[in-house]
């Protein structure tokens, strides 16, 4: 429509019918003379609306999912995030958990053997890369640590250290098989030599050929000069089995090892020995056997079958009760010339 001087007359027509209308409409309540004028264009209008809606509705349906989704996303993503938070500081606790019970047996270790130790932490595998069976420790010169002195954990010898540098050094484990460690037999003191064979049990190489083991005696460190590259004392291992000897002057037996060296995490490298030998304190004690039961003791009471009583005599069915032939006596004798009928004595 343009823009001329009857539009714009209309327009204020228009707009003046129309509050007429409402004004008219509003004083009527519900009596109002355009209901009927209003309920017919409903019904002509209302199919009109609904199909208007039903397309449009879709749409502003689609526009709302999509903003929601946005919403939705932010949402979840945040909820993820706090979830991974939250594994992180459960795994963190865990992780914690394990390395303070790890340290406090490795400072029990130390104290039965009077070993000065610096404590390290692994922090790489040789042993993944193909070459040897060792491990990195976030420790070093800087720490005080030098070549060939001992590593232990909380169950006993890991390994040797072989090179040092200014924060790290590299450990040389004791299954690995160019380890070797003089050992000591517990109780006996019977000495061998002990070489790692890698996942398999270590093989010891006793000196004295008659040597009495078993299954289950436990091996230490002999010790080195100046303590290096050993301490002397360290828990090695438990003995599994025994070779055959074959007339060897030597015995050789399998001990499988006390470290779980796939599983290394917190060490102590000894840096002062002890001042003497601690032998055989440093391994733990061995568990109680259970007790064996007591044979229950055999009853003095007679039974009902005819169990002997002390005396001797048989008692049950059909065993005499009065004096006669066949009675026992106290002394366990019996009398023969007693009449087996029973005397009566009268009251009177």
């Amino acid at each position: 429509m343009r823009d001329t001087k009857e539009s714009r007359l209309l327009l204020v027509l228009l707009v003046v019918v129309a509050f007429a209308l409402i004004t008219v409409d509003i004083r009527g309540g519900e009596n109002s003379p355009l209901d009927r004028p209003r309920q017919a264009a409903q019904s002509v209008f209302g199919p009109v609306e609904n199909t208007v809606a039903g397309a449009v509705n879709p749409v502003g349906n689609a526009i709302d999912a999509v903003r929601e989704s946005g919403d939705r996303a932010t949402t979840i993503d945040r909820l993820r995030k706090e979830n991974e938070a939250l594994k992180q500081q459960l795994g963190s606790k865990d992780i914690t958990r394990n390395r303070a019970a790890e340290l406090d047996k490795l400072l029990r270790t130390a104290g039965a053997g009077q070993y000065t130790i610096k404590g390290a932490q692994v922090i790489a595998i040789g042993a993944a890369q193909g070459f040897s069976w060792t491990v990195t420790i976030d420790a070093g010169s800087n720490d005080g640590l030098a070549r060939d002195m001992t590593v232990i954990n909380g169950d006993g010898l890991v390994g040797r250290v072989t090179t040092v540098g200014p924060s790290t050094s590299t450990v040389l484990l004791a299954n690995d098989p160019d380890f070797t460690v003089g050992t000591r037999l517990e109780g006996s003191m019977e000495l061998g030599f002990a070489t790692g064979q890698g996942n398999q049990p270590m093989r010891v190489q006793l000196l004295n050929g008659k040597a009495a083991v078993h299954k289950g005696d436990r091996l230490v460190t002999f010790g080195s000069e100046a303590g290096k590259p050993f301490v002397a004392g360290v828990p090695v291992g438990k003995i599994t089995g025994v070779e055959p000897s074959g007339g060897n002057l030597t015995k050789t037996v399998l001990v499988q090892p006390f470290v779980g060296f796939t599983r290394l995490d917190v060490v102590g490298v000894v840096v002062i020995g002890p001042r003497s030998d601690p032998r055989d304190s440093v391994l733990p004690p061995r568990p109680t056997p259970p007790a064996k039961p007591t044979p229950a003791k055999p009853s003095n009471k007679p039974s009902p079958g005819g169990t002997p009583s002390p005396g001797g005599t048989p008692t049950g069915p059909g065993t005499p009760t009065t004096p006669g032939e066949g009675t026992v006596t106290p002394g366990g004798t019996a009398d023969p010339n007693r009449n087996s009928t029973p005397t009566t004595t009268s009251g009177g």
